[in-house]
């Protein structure tokens, strides 16, 4: 299988549907009355992430999501139907960054549980027909709003796993070897460096405790600089609870070999260098007590394990001894960071349903012409027709009830100059 822990995408929520400007036929009701209905709701983009899904090269061969539309209203106020939702599954741990101008990037969600959804990119509001629009001066409005646009995002998305222990090492060491026989995993094993190109994850199931071990990588000195695999593997360390340090009893400058990848780990990040250990000697079946002995006297501080994952000597020891040492972190975790208890009174808010306020707005002069900037102002501006007179005298309208035909006329502006909302021209008309 191979592996993907970066990708680059863009994403595209639905577009609102348009509302409907009909009129009914009724006797002695002008032109029949209006009842255009409303249009539905874009689809939003959805990322939800899931355990079963452990690498991002689904990303790698399509870069483009697109969320369906919101319907048309139709007459007899009946509303379109809402775009659906397009969800895309992603491994838990997956960072979501927005793209900006250069290398800048905004991290806009943290999938780290299984199941958590975030909405990244928001369906457009579907245009209101022209029954919302019917008032004591306005009894036949003949014109309905347009469809708003969904948002579109450019996203990058990098893969941190979440697992409660890993697995580092020199290569060749019997990460691999040990993983397989510890848990459910099944990596690539041989008798060469560099035999695991990915990360490989696998859970542990010890009495009524389960946790995860992820087998990463082998290390080596300058890892951090981008030598070997490591560099692109060492993000994968920071979410974990506890590091698992593997030596290889058979090789002759364990001392050396300790210190190199725990200086590698301290150099990529200090936090990293920070995380418990637990020192683990393999092999011990490829060799004699002796240097066992010696090993252990050399480490004595470190207190450290010795095992053969080959042969299967020592593995119940050390497997309840990282048991032990994760629920004592997990407990650790709880207290300091407490899961909130659900709240039944508690609402959820889609952000569209709290529109922004009309009344904040910006102007500012660029020659001839004035722009006016606020989200809500330019919200109105792209959902209206420019093709119905009534929809755009409703923005004059709009314009001075919220105080910028006012603020316009203070700044100089003439009867017939150009204002400029968002990607739309108006031509300045005063109303009395």
């Amino acid at each position: 299988m191979y592996f993907a822990d970066e990708a680059e995408i863009n994403v595209r929520a639905g577009k609102g549907g348009d509302g409907s400007a009909s009129f009914r036929r009724e006797k002695y009701v002008p032109r029949g009355g209006p009842d255009g209905g409303n249009g539905g709701r874009g689809g939003n983009i959805i990322f939800e992430a899931n355990r079963n899904v452990n690498t991002l090269v689904n990303f790698m061969s399509k870069k483009h999501y697109k969320a369906p539309h919101g319907v048309q209203g139709l007459g007899q106020k009946c509303f379109g139907k809402n775009g659906e939702d397009l969800v895309l599954e992603v491994p838990v741990g997956t960072l979501i960054y927005e793209k900006k101008e250069g290398d800048e990037k905004i991290l806009i969600a943290d999938m780290t549980k299984h199941g958590e959804q975030k909405i990244i990119a928001n369906g457009g509001l579907g245009g209101k027909g022209n029954a919302n629009f019917t008032s004591s001066t306005r009894q036949a409005p003949d014109f309905a709003e347009l469809g708003e646009p969904g948002e579109e995002k450019e996203l990058r998305l990098e893969l941190k796993l979440i697992a409660d222990a890993a697995l580092v090492g020199y290569p060749s060491v019997g990460k691999s070897t040990l993983i397989a026989r510890i848990s459910n995993a099944r990596p690539k094993i041989a008798d060469y460096p560099f035999t695991t190109l990915i990360p490989n994850l696998g859970v542990v199931q010890i009495g009524n405790v389960d946790f995860v071990v992820a087998d990463i990588p082998g290390l080596i000195e300058g890892a951090h600089e981008g030598k070997g695999l490591g560099i692109d593997f060492l993000k994968h360390i920071e979410r974990t609870k506890i590091i698992v340090h593997l030596l290889d009893v058979t090789h002759e400058n364990l001392r050396q070999e300790y210190k190199n990848i725990n200086k590698e780990l301290k150099s990529f990040s200090k936090e990293l260098a920070k995380k418990p250990q637990i020192l683990v000697v393999n092999k011990i079946d490829a060799t004699i007590s002796e240097v066992i002995d010696e090993v252990n006297k050399e480490f004595k501080k470190e207190n450290p394990l010795f095992i053969s994952a080959v042969s299967g000597e020592g593995i119940n020891d050390f497997l309840y001894r990282l048991k032990d040492e994760i629920v004592a972190l997990r407990r650790r975790d709880m207290r300091e960071h407490p899961t909130p208890l659900p709240s039944k009174e508690r609402k959820i808010f889609r952000p569209h349903l709290a529109l922004p306020n009309t009344r904040q707005f910006e102007i500012v002069k660029e020659g001839e012409r004035f722009r006016i900037t606020g989200k809500r102002i330019e919200q109105i501006a792209v959902m209206t027709n420019m093709s119905q007179k009534g929809g755009v005298h409703r923005v004059h309208d709009i314009l001075k009830k919220i105080g910028a035909q006012k603020e316009l006329l203070r700044l100089g502006i003439k009867e017939g100059d150009n204002v400029l909302i968002g990607s739309h021209v108006f031509e300045f008309k005063t109303l009395d």
